[in-house]
């Protein structure tokens, strides 16, 4: 069950509570029953592993367009280099 930060609109009593996501949000301070409101803080993410840069997909020191298998790729390259060689 997550834990939610709530603080005091009125006296700033600040405080966390874990809750379901069922559970409705707090609404009345339990010190001075003002208006509580929920607080909301950064995240910390960390990916770790590969796949998660543009990079990690692509075999080393191809140049393949995206969506383009490197085999494809090449094959691309090599029949505009032909048909460049065969106009000139």
């Amino acid at each position: 069950m997550p834990t939610y930060a709530y603080r005091c609109a009125d006296c700033g009593h600040a405080f966390d509570i874990v809750q379901s996501f069922s559970e409705n949000s707090l609404t009345v301070c339990p010190e001075c029953a003002g208006v509580l409101r929920k607080q909301f803080g950064s995240v910390g993410v960390t990916f770790k592993g590969s796949g998660f840069y543009r990079t990690d997909s692509r075999a080393s020191g191809s140049s393949a367009a995206p969506g383009k298998p490197a085999a494809k790729a090449a094959e691309s390259v090599k029949s505009k280099a032909k048909s460049a060689a065969k106009a000139a």
